[in-house]
């Protein structure tokens, strides 16, 4: 079996505990040689700021090439277009452009009056500048906002014919679901490399949360198991069950895989250790 080229997604950190964490786990993935880290945006744009600072960061202290997420929340055109061309001065070069989740109290995304309506208008903005490399995301299961996933095969169209040159998907439990989807796109004449998103589960009980809030199903296979391993044993079920994943999507015809990290490096290590993916060096010497 091939060995995939991998990247990773981190948070902004948003205190000191969690800044020791982001830098500590950045030192462990980092040789492992990503094609790029990713830096998420929170909610209604509350870690803007935040995600600048982790991105130049991780960008000059680290030799990542990082990709900042933006999005359409709370911000007009023009102070989100102000964003990009101030990653562009710091070096950095790839974007990952969302619409974004409704800021806290709203229960769906409503554009700002001066803003972009959708992820499609921002990619189109962006793409026009020239030199950002741009990725978008993507859902192999139907958004919460969409009528099913044909329409979400649609709307990725639009997104690579804005200018995305890559699709991230959101996470999912089973390798058919990401088959059936890499398909459709295809069959829908999207040629843009998909990325498969890959949660780690760190936490089942966690995990089943960011399911419900993002539409992902959980199987029944899945409940079953966790339910039947305990506390002792989920660790090593969670380790297993990311790695059969990965193995299945690699034989299926996958060549780069996206971890989900949660900054949290161990469980990430060991699923690329078992594809074989190891470290190319440390870091010992980086500031």
């Amino acid at each position: 079996m091939s060995q995939p080229a991998v990247s990773f997604e981190f948070f902004p950190p948003r205190n000191l505990d969690q800044s020791f964490r982001l830098w500590d786990t950045a030192r462990a993935l980092a040789p492992l040689a990503p094609d790029f880290v990713s830096v998420t945006y929170g909610a209604g744009g509350t870690t803007r700021q935040l995600t600048h600072e982790a991105v130049t960061a991780l960008a000059s202290h680290y030799g990542l090439n990082v990709a900042a997420h933006l999005t359409c929340v709370d911000a007009t055109r023009e102070q989100t277009l102000q964003i990009v061309a101030d990653y562009a001065a710091a070096g950095v070069h790839e974007i990952v452009a969302l619409r974004g989740d409704a800021p806290q109290g709203h229960e769906r995304f409503t554009p700002h009056a001066d803003g972009f309506a959708s992820s499609v208008e921002l990619i189109a903005a962006i793409a026009e500048r020239g030199d950002m490399t741009i990725r978008c995301g993507t859902y192999p299961e139907p958004h919460p906002d969409s009528a099913d996933s044909a329409a979400d095969v649609a709307w990725l169209k639009r997104k690579v014919d804005a200018g995305a040159s890559s699709a991230i998907t959101q996470f999912f439990f089973d390798a058919d679901t990401f088959f059936r989807f890499r398909d459709a796109c295809a069959a829908a004449g999207i040629d843009a490399p998909i990325l498969p998103g890959i949660l780690p589960i760190q936490s089942w009980a966690g995990a089943r949360r960011f399911a419900e809030r993002c539409g992902t199903s959980v199987p029944q296979w899945a409940e079953e198991a966790f339910a039947g391993a305990g506390r002792e044993g989920e660790a090593a079920l969670a380790l297993e069950v990311c790695v059969r994943l990965c193995e299945q999507l690699v034989a299926g015809g996958v060549d780069r895989l996206h971890f989900y990290t949660l900054n949290k490096p161990e469980l990430v290590l060991k699923v690329c250790a078992a594809l074989g993916i190891h470290p190319n060096g440390d870091l010992s010497d980086v500031a």
